[in-house]
């Protein structure tokens, strides 16, 4: 395995998670469904967590949180887009088109988060000693998370689209109703509603 890439994975899945903090506080401010506001509510404070477990994480890969990489620098200015593109859409004045964006822009950032963290545990499955039960330890206490963000999310965002377009949604969406957590679980609570 190339650790100085593990290791710069590490720190670039830091910053994304410090840059999921903002785009959830500003999705926040364009949510304008009671129960969305309150699911991204819980997944802010569960990105604060994966915050503080993957600096504990650099800690036991005696990496430095704040060393600046180039990869981390671009990971940020993908999060500031994101967070700039919901600023312009809540500025617009339609609050349900601003709602969408900020949708968009949190499944954007939660795919990525997805793929970060399954990364981290492959890596974890590869690794011996003292740096692998860190790395497990952490991917285990947020991949279920990880997973209810990015399934949910999406669900989200179909369904206001689908509202958006005058057709009959699901609110919430039917990812919250099965308690999704997998991509064959997203796919069927999908096909189980039954559109006029």
């Amino acid at each position: 395995m190339n650790e100085q890439r593990l290791n710069e994975l590490i720190l670039e899945a830091l910053e994304h998670e410090l840059g999921g903090v903002q785009i959830y506080e500003s999705a926040l401010g364009c949510a304008t469904n009671a129960d969305l506001r309150e699911e991204w509510q819980k997944y802010l404070d569960q990105t604060r967590t994966h915050v503080d477990i993957l600096t504990a994480v650099c800690g036991a890969f005696e990496l430095e949180p704040d060393e600046q990489i180039p990869g981390r620098i671009v990971v940020r200015s993908v999060g500031e887009a994101l967070v700039n593109a919901m600023q312009m859409a809540a500025k617009a004045g339609n609050p349900e088109a601003a709602q969408l964006v900020a949708c968009e822009a949190v499944v954007l950032a939660e795919t990525k988060d997805h793929l970060n963290w399954e990364l981290l545990g492959k890596c974890a499955g590869k690794l011996k000693g003292p740096k692998a039960k860190a790395l497990m330890e952490a991917c285990e206490q947020v991949e279920d998370q990880e997973d209810e963000h990015l399934y949910h999310t999406k669900g989200w965002c179909r369904e206001l689209w689908i509202k958006s377009l005058g057709m009959v949604a699901m609110l919430p969406p039917p990812e919250e109703e099965h308690h999704v957590k997998t991509a064959i679980g997203a796919a069927r609570a999908e096909q189980s509603v039954k559109r006029r």
